[in-house]
């Protein structure tokens, strides 16, 4: 095989593993996390040891917390993760889920996930839902019950509540970990310099202070 062959198939195999693949594949059936050795208290489950087989139970693999909503938030939203933390046997299966509930007219904000795909289900309502794309495009329709909508990894998107009752969402996400940043708390509640938001936005000082005091997150507050 010539070199330049090589090469090229080496770059093919990497581009492959990183445009298709959010999480490594599991090596073995699964692995429920041993948290005794988590003395951390880390997120990344995937990093301990896995329990001796003997040990593990179908309990493992089940989870009952999402029978019923959460707490809502002050915009009208419930959410439910449903990840190795409260279900030990998604750990190295490279999906997670959650459970969302929005009240009528609330939403959830505009956010992307940087580590995975999401896909949707309406279990009940009617919901605005959609995403921009990196042409800024907005691809949005209103979703009803027993249709599915697809996030497509790393791209905005965002949900509404446009019924007379609340609606209920499943969402799937082919990560154990697919992470969250949610648009206006990335731009208002991370510290970024007041006055490149001013330029950036248009506002006054007194403006930003307004949007830094909606958006910064409650446990940093003074």
């Amino acid at each position: 095989m010539s070199p330049k062959l090589t090469v090229l198939l080496v770059i093919f195999s990497l581009l492959s593993h990183t445009t298709f693949e959010s999480d490594p594949d599991p090596v073995q059936d699964f692995c429920i996390p041993n948290t005794k050795f988590n003395t951390i208290r880390t997120t990344r489950y995937d990093n301990l040891p896995c329990k001796n087989s003997t040990e593990v139970s179908p309990d493992d693999f089940i989870f009952s917390g999402i029978k019923s909503p959460g707490n809502f938030s002050d915009t009208g939203l419930s959410t439910i993760p449903v990840n190795p933390t409260n279900l030990p046997g998604l750990n190295t299966l490279g999906m997670s889920f959650v459970r969302a509930d929005l009240k009528v007219g609330w939403f959830n904000a505009p956010h992307f996930h940087p580590r995975a795909t999401e896909i949707v289900y309406v279990v009940q309502g009617r919901v605005y839902s959609g995403f921009v794309d990196s042409t800024n495009r907005v691809f949005a329709k209103v979703t009803e019950q027993g249709e599915v909508m697809v996030f497509p990894r790393g791209l905005v998107h965002f949900q509404m509540n446009v019924g007379k009752s609340t609606a209920t969402i499943f969402g799937s996400f082919n990560s154990q970990n697919p992470g969250m940043q949610k648009i206006p708390s990335v731009i208002f509640g991370s510290g970024i310099n007041d006055e490149l938001l001013e330029k950036a936005f248009g506002l006054s000082p007194k403006q930003i202070g307004m949007m830094r005091r909606r958006f910064i997150p409650k446990r940093v507050r003074s």
